[in-house]
């Protein structure tokens, strides 16, 4: 039995890598590196004192409404390759955009189709 369960699979990983990053050949770090920053990301809200301040449970609940539905997609943006010196300011609606991009999902499943 879980509360929650982050899905997070090696063929998003590596699509993410090639397709975005432009690594020719990932390493394991590579992939490491994505998994941290994501799972970072997600669990900050434990971490740090503030308003948004919880723990799994409530972080559970907040997110899905009904019990049965306990499966995160997880994604992490903005996606930038490591040569990329250059940065720029991302609105609100870009970074949105991001986020429910299916390139940056880190599991290869597409929600649009709900699967």
């Amino acid at each position: 039995n879980t509360d929650e369960t982050n899905c997070i699979d090696n063929e998003a990983l590596y699509g993410i890598c090639f397709r975005t990053l432009k690594l020719t050949t990932p390493t394991y770090g590579d992939l490491n590196n994505l998994v941290s920053a994501t799972m970072s990301g997600v669990t900050t809200c434990l971490c740090f004192p503030g308003q948004l301040n919880s723990d799994l449970r409530k972080l559970a609940v907040n997110m899905v409404h009904f019990p049965c539905f306990h499966f995160f997609m997880l994604s992490f943006a903005p996606l930038t390759s490591h040569g990329r010196q250059q940065y720029w300011a991302l609105t609100v609606p870009e970074l949105t955009q991001q986020v429910f991009d299916v390139k940056n999902m880190m599991a290869a499943c597409d929600p649009r189709h709900g699967r």
